[in-house]
């Protein structure tokens, strides 16, 4: 199970004399290392694929590169955002868990390398086994997907800091690249062609304006309405797999998250533009959603149906339409500078 851990675990605390304890303090070790026994058979799923290396109960977690002759290593952190907070109250747990990890996930598959090894962290004012396990197996459900080993990390009991309904959540993958594997986008030419991959909602990102819209606008919006925004960050691994299997290495490919396809396509077109058309969202909620949001706003605010954009040179592009769920072709790279996102029609 690699360092999977709960602060102060080893601390062990006896009122004998009468005085304060730890427990009573809000701090209860003892279920918190009983946590750790509960989720194992959890972690133990992610490790069909890819084992750690060296003996359990190491404080730290080890992977044995020797399959690669280049190893690149590659790192990310993200976490869920404000999208927890209806989660939560939706009882969406094992959705927020798939979130975590296709956040960081996504972004180590952009550069073209391997998910490894995925770390958690969970804060929370007193421990709540039931809540955290059902996290720990959305996670879980997600890292055996893609075979990236749940390698450790830390559940931390924080009362009077943490509020007793919430939640902190943050999660960080570390992935492995074949130096020449690694994507190069510098190697964007004009010309170029964008394939975009729908998303299964607006993802992980954009949710202080939803909750806004919600807040404002709740009647219009039915539980079940509410509930499909909350539907997880897709997990991307399959498009990347066929991609490879089909022996095109792409020049450049972005996780659609904050920002937008315009923001999140700039920071890899420094010398060049992009014109992107997009067509309908075909997503009743989002659709009622932003009738409620600036018509321009939108644009830099979700991902507008595609999640994942890869561009390839134009010999390319009928290689890939078809990697994992299909992808379409939405717009071209052009020698001017900034990206033009428009709605087809």
């Amino acid at each position: 199970m690699g360092c999977y851990k709960t602060v102060s675990r080893a601390t062990v605390l006896l009122n004998m004399s009468g005085k304060l304890t730890y427990k009573e303090s809000g701090v209860d070790t003892r279920e918190a290392a009983a946590l750790v026994g509960d989720i194992g058979a959890h972690v133990r799923r992610t490790q069909n694929q890819r084992q750690l290396y060296g003996a359990f109960g190491l404080f730290a977690a080890a992977f044995d590169l020797c399959d690669y002759e280049q190893p690149v290593i590659v790192t990310g952190c993200d976490g869920v955002g404000t999208k927890l907070e209806l989660l939560l109250e939706h009882d969406q747990l094992e959705a927020a868990g798939k979130d975590l990890v296709a956040m960081s996930v996504n972004d180590i598959l952009t550069t073209g390398g391997d998910p490894l090894m995925f770390l958690d962290y969970i804060g929370i004012s007193a421990l709540d086994k039931p809540l955290i396990t059902r996290l720990i197996a959305g996670m879980c459900d997600y890292l055996e997907d893609c075979g990236c080993i749940l390698a450790g990390g830390e559940t931390a009991e924080m009362p009077g800091i943490v509020p007793e309904d919430v939640v902190e959540l943050s999660g960080f993958c570390i992935g492995c690249c074949e130096k020449p594997d690694l994507i190069d986008p510098t190697q964007i030419a004009t010309g170029d062609v964008l394939i975009g991959y729908g998303s299964d909602g607006p993802h992980a990102n954009g949710f202080s304006l939803v909750r806004r819209v919600l807040a404002e606008h709740g009647d219009d919006f039915t539980t079940e309405e509410i509930v499909s925004l909350l539907a997880p960050t897709r997990l991307y691994h399959d498009v990347v797999n066929d991609i490879k299997a089909a022996g095109v290495k792409p020049r450049a490919m972005a996780h659609i998250t904050g920002g937008g396809l315009p923001e999140n396509l700039e920071r890899l077109l420094p010398n060049h533009g992009a014109d992107v058309v997009i067509p309908n969202w075909e997503n009743p909620a989002m659709q009622k959603l932003i009738q409620y949001v600036d018509a321009a706003d939108k644009f830099n605010t979700f991902n507008m149906g595609f999640g994942w954009v890869v561009i390839v040179s134009p010999d390319d592009a009928d290689k890939i339409m078809q990697a994992g769920p299909g992808g379409v072709r939405i717009g071209t790279i052009t020698d001017t500078h900034g990206v033009r996102v428009t709605m087809e029609g």
